[in-house]
């Protein structure tokens, strides 16, 4: 069975009648070339089929066109919107990704960024950055070597641009949300290695604290906050303790804990939000899947992504460190309820 050869670039210049120079200039858009010549040379691309070989080009031109994404998880829906957004960003600008999953190990998170680095990716963009685990040199060393862009990381650290939502002002949003409905008793859970949960957590505290309500009880912490295993290690956890402590609403850092606390409620025999009022954080998809659909603070999170794309792909230019930050927006479903 005859394999029909893949067009090389030759092939394009003899079809074209030029010079492999002027082909190699047309992709690569780095120099001047009349429009007429142009025009022959996208025509015989077309005709051939002709794919150009981007590892061969970077050799050319000493740059990468690929930048990484390094990811605490892939089972939390909140990371996949953020990586839409990135793909939207880096296809418009000719960058493509490699992604790197980190598993919410500040080990891995370190190895996973090695790995990126010593594929000659041209930045980085971290999500959720370990920023509170991981050695500040080991980023400031990073940065003065590739650009590198953190999506809801709060450790400041010099040459490195930050995209994020004031979590702290959301989380304060969500929790007057619950006090105006008449809620006192409030139930905080998050997950363990974020430094989102931490800046959550810090506007718990100091919100209850101010209110009287603060109660060392109410803070339940379940470990990984972004795996598979979430959503049952949220109900399981929470099927002993809303018996015993009797909240009236659930305050969760995230919509998998959120789709927990529902589970536990329904295993209880709970209303919701009858009995009991549950508010998420971040507005996945699935938070306006499960019935009832889930009240939830929007995390902006194709807007994360493009954002920081874009941001890095400026830094790649040689672009100066830039810090955005987005605001977060109560989107109040069915979860929530007067407090009886």
């Amino acid at each position: 069975m005859d394999v029909k050869k893949q067009a090389t670039i030759v092939d394009v210049a003899k079809k074209a009648g030029v010079s492999v120079a002027t082909v190699s200039r047309v992709v690569n858009g780095n120099y001047p070339v009349k429009q007429d010549t142009k025009e022959r040379v996208k025509e015989a691309i077309s005709s051939l089929n002709y794919v150009p070989n981007v590892q061969a080009r970077e050799l050319n031109t000493r740059k990468s066109s690929t930048i990484g994404v390094v990811v605490p998880g892939l089972h939390n829906m909140f990371f996949a919107e953020v990586i839409d957004g990135i793909e939207d960003a880096v296809r418009q600008d000719g960058f493509s990704f490699l992604l790197n999953c980190a598993k919410n190990d500040p080990m891995q998170e370190m190895n996973a960024i090695n790995a990126l680095v010593a594929r000659n990716v041209s930045g980085i963009i971290v999500i959720s950055p370990n920023t509170k685990n991981i050695s500040e040199r080991f980023y400031e060393e990073l940065v003065a070597r590739v650009p590198l862009v953190f999506i809801n990381g709060y450790h400041r650290i010099k040459g490195v641009s930050y995209v994020g939502n004031d979590e702290k002002l959301g989380s304060q949003i969500a929790l007057e949300y619950l006090f105006g409905l008449g809620h006192k008793d409030i139930l905080f859970v998050r997950g363990a290695n974020s430094d989102s949960y931490d800046i959550k957590e810090e506007a718990y505290r100091q919100f209850m604290e101010e209110h009287g309500s603060l109660r060392e009880d109410y803070i339940l912490n379940i470990g990984e906050g972004n795996g598979v295993e979430t959503v049952d290690s949220a109900m399981n956890a929470l099927q002993g303790l809303i018996p015993r402590l009797k909240p009236t609403a659930i305050c969760c850092c995230n919509d998998l804990m959120a789709v927990g606390a529902l589970n536990a409620c329904k295993r209880l025999g709970l209303s919701v939000p009858k009995d009991i009022s549950i508010m998420g954080y971040d507005n996945i998809s699935l938070s306006r899947l499960v019935e009832p659909k889930i009240t939830t603070m929007d995390q902006n999170m194709f807007q994360l992504g493009s954002n920081a794309a874009k941001l890095l792909i400026e830094n790649i230019h040689g672009g100066q460190s830039k810090r955005i930050m987005l605001d977060n927006v109560l989107i109040e479903r069915e979860t929530t309820g007067i407090s009886m």
